[in-house]
């Protein structure tokens, strides 16, 4: 089962569009976006497993240029909105 996580960027300044753009074409980033507030980027990202999840961070994300520090939350439970719900 798949390990599916958001992991929240923080850029140095002026980076978090190439960065974003950069994540994102990496594998098992399912989406990346440059955001406003505590963090610069927040990237959803799945996974093998959660050693696979640790490996992909610590030699991908962190080895992007102009990413400074990040932080990992692990989904726990998945939910589906109104809308998307069959």
């Amino acid at each position: 089962m798949a390990v599916c996580a958001y992991v929240f960027i923080e850029t140095t300044p002026g980076k978090p569009a190439q960065v974003a753009n950069a994540a994102a074409r990496l594998p098992g980033v399912k989406m990346a976006h440059a955001v406003t507030g505590s963090y610069d980027v927040i990237a959803f990202v799945e996974a093998e497993s959660v050693a696979a999840l640790g490996e992909f961070i610590g030699t991908q994300i962190h080895r992007l240029p102009g990413v400074v520090k990040t932080t990992t939350n692990v989904v726990v439970a998945q939910t589906v909105s109104g809308s998307d719900a069959a």
